[in-house]
């Protein structure tokens, strides 16, 4: 309903224009998080690799990097989603799409955390 009154004046379908414009911001946003921080954890990969071989254990320092960054840019995308979804496609098939994204990416940050911490988020931590 509150959809239909905005959606009928001029003044609404630049209100829309804007939500829609600040959902691609969001989704911009965190395409570059991820995107960056790839280049970044890469570069200092490989930087440690080539000036102090064998110094730690560098690769999983990668992918906890690469991990925590994906965690971040796949949360954002979900909240570009919710946006989206909620206040310019409120129908029962959109917010079923949104559901199986939010689901789908929800498998996916518990697959990044397993591989991050090695252990599933309601077991305990172990002692090192």
């Amino acid at each position: 309903m509150f959809y239909s009154l905005i959606a009928s004046s001029s003044a609404g379908d630049r209100i829309l224009e804007w939500i829609d414009f600040a959902a691609l911001a969001i989704e911009i946003l965190a395409v570059m998080i991820i995107v960056v921080a790839i280049f970044y954890a890469m570069i200092r990969y490989t930087l440690r690799t080539i000036l102090r071989p064998g110094a730690g254990n560098e690769y999983q320092a990668l992918k906890v990097r690469l991990g925590k960054s994906l965690l971040l840019g796949l949360e954002i995308l979900v909240a570009a989603d919710v946006v989206r979804t909620v206040a310019l496609e409120a129908t029962l098939a959109s917010v079923t799409v949104l559901g199986l994204l939010v689901l789908i990416r929800t498998f996916l940050s518990w697959a990044l955390v397993v591989e991050i911490e090695g252990r599933w988020p309601w077991q305990p931590e172990s002692e090192p």
